[in-house]
């Protein structure tokens, strides 16, 4: 097991990220509701704004605020503890940043949305007939996972090999590991509290979505090796010689 912590990859346009900042700033808020609530409160919370496959289907009738197709958006700013929001924060607060860079931050807060939404469609195709509320930021992002897989293959991050021992590894191994992860739990239909279908929803929708929301002078999946220099690149534009350069 990895845990990425760190990554190299300095910003070229947008240095604050404020879209990132503001997501994992709005899930903290919303969770904390969540703990300060009361238990008649958080069930509110979960009726009202979970995606209940059951309930978007019409197996299921809940006397809920919204139509329960609501919950495909809403979903995805509920956890269910503090590993879970924190896990899934640190991978947007790790590689989000650079995915709002690589866009533009009003594509990107729609890239995120759509693939966390694709996440719950996903889950909801699997599972049309649960009950089980679907809760958390892991579908979009999957999304975001894939984005720097495309556009940062080569970036180095550092992570906490077995939770303890500080590496530095490319994102291709990092990443490309998590997403062998996923799949490999959807082949094994592996049981438990985890929506693994949700994170290939958001995988899919992300590798897509890609394509065609990042900057148009930005290449996918490029590498430059140690030895390289800018002059490789001088017939490109002055922003696609500094992204390809680091």
């Amino acid at each position: 097991m990895v845990i990425p912590i760190y990554d190299n990859d300095p910003l070229d346009r947008n240095p604050y990220a404020v879209v990132t900042w503001s997501l994992i700033a709005i899930n903290f808020l919303v969770f904390f509701v969540q703990l300060g609530g009361s238990d008649d409160t958080n069930l509110a919370i979960i009726r009202d704004f979970a995606l209940i496959p059951a309930a978007i289907s019409g197996k299921l009738t809940l006397d809920s605020t919204f139509p329960p197709v609501f919950g495909a958006v809403t979903y995805m700013f509920l956890h269910a503890g503090w590993l879970h929001i924190i896990s899934n924060m640190l991978f947007l607060w790790v590689f989000g940043d650079n995915i709002e860079d690589a866009m533009g931050s009003v594509r990107f807060l729609f890239f995120y949305l759509l693939c966390g939404a694709a996440g719950g469609i996903a889950h909801f195709v699997m599972f049309p007939g649960s009950n089980v509320p679907l809760v958390g930021a892991s579908g979009a992002v999957a999304g975001v996972v894939a984005a720097y897989l495309m556009l940062r293959p080569c970036a180095k991050v550092t992570v906490l090999a077995f939770g303890f021992v500080p590496l530095r590894l490319g994102s291709a191994w990092v990443l490309g590991f998590w997403v062998l992860m996923q799949v490999w739990e959807v082949l094994s239909s592996a049981k438990g509290d985890t929506a693994w279908w949700a994170h290939i929803g958001g995988l899919a929708a992300g590798a897509v979505l890609t394509v065609f929301l990042r900057r148009p002078e930005l290449p996918l999946f490029e590498c430059m090796r140690p030895g390289d220099t800018i002059m490789a690149h001088a017939s490109l534009p002055k922003d696609r010689q500094r992204w390809g350069s680091r």
